[in-house]
């Protein structure tokens, strides 16, 4: 395998910065996403190599033709989950703990570390091998040695497991949902990653793993000692799969519900429970 070339080598031409500059300014309307959509098919047209960007005040190199996530982050930064970045904006103290599983590229990572600080420690946890050498790359660009990667699967026991791949958009490829491509990797439970990473607590996890988050929330509440119980946890859940246990599950462990939005749901755990846990 050849290094990546360092940031900036992959430098969005004039008209694509434009193009850019223009998706990036567009509000969070009907309009604005119609044109936003009709725009970046300008740019995504043809387009092969990976640019290099700024996202959120950090470096990232995106790869638009074949992830979902690197194609709004570039395009419309602005309408990337901005209840759910906010909440987390205004959770994030000195020594801020930030858990990360299904990181993809480090979106969310990358937008915690770059507002916790020096005293800040981010877990960024993704089993997928190309996509695990995208976040490595953006966490190195950046210089940040408060982000932790780790490149397994999470599961509900330590082994290996298929994880199959989303070719059209490998930020769905899932241990869940079969496609004709698999890829062996290494997975652990929740609570053994912590114990790796010598994560005493949590101040907010972020799990979006593609339809298996029971699979981790299950055994990690049974097991997991109660200190290490998130303050915080970001749960992708998607509308047609709210019926599952996986809300009902935190809500029995002393979470409650504090925003929903059309892809995640947000539980915290009341202020004196996770003091009293810590």
């Amino acid at each position: 395998m050849t290094e990546d070339p360092p940031f900036g080598a992959h430098a969005p031409s004039g008209f694509q910065r434009a193009i850019i500059g223009l998706t990036r300014t567009l509000p969070e309307t009907w309009l604005g996403k119609r044109i936003a959509f009709a725009a970046r098919r300008l740019v995504m047209t043809g387009l092969v190599s990976p640019l290099d960007v700024d996202v959120f005040g950090r470096k990232v190199r995106v790869h638009p033709a074949d992830n979902v996530c690197e194609k709004r982050v570039l395009f419309t930064p602005q309408f990337f989950d901005p209840v759910e970045l906010r909440v987390l904006a205004s959770k994030v103290h000195d020594g801020f703990t930030f858990v990360d599983l299904g990181a993809n590229v480090g979106i969310y990572s990358l937008f915690v570390a770059g507002l916790a600080g020096r005293n800040a420690r981010v877990l960024a946890v993704e089993p997928q091998p190309e996509i695990y050498r995208r976040l490595r790359f953006n966490v190195a660009a950046n210089g940040l040695d408060t982000i932790r990667t780790l490149q397994y699967a999470v599961a509900d026991t330590a082994g290996t497991l298929d994880l199959f791949i989303n070719r059209g958009n490998r930020g769905q490829s899932s241990i869940a949902m079969r496609t004709d491509e698999k890829v062996s990797v290494p997975c652990r439970t929740l609570d053994g990653i912590l114990t790796e990473a010598g994560f005493d607590r949590v101040d907010a996890l972020k799990i979006d793993i593609e339809g298996a988050e029971d699979t981790v929330l299950v055994p990690f509440f049974a097991s997991a000692p109660e200190r290490r119980w998130p303050a915080m946890i970001l749960l992708e859940m998607s509308s047609d799969r709210w019926k599952t246990d996986c809300v009902a599950l935190c809500l029995a462990h002393g979470y409650h519900i504090s925003h929903r939005t059309r892809l995640n749901v947000i539980l915290e755990r009341a202020s004196d429970q996770a003091s009293t846990a810590i």
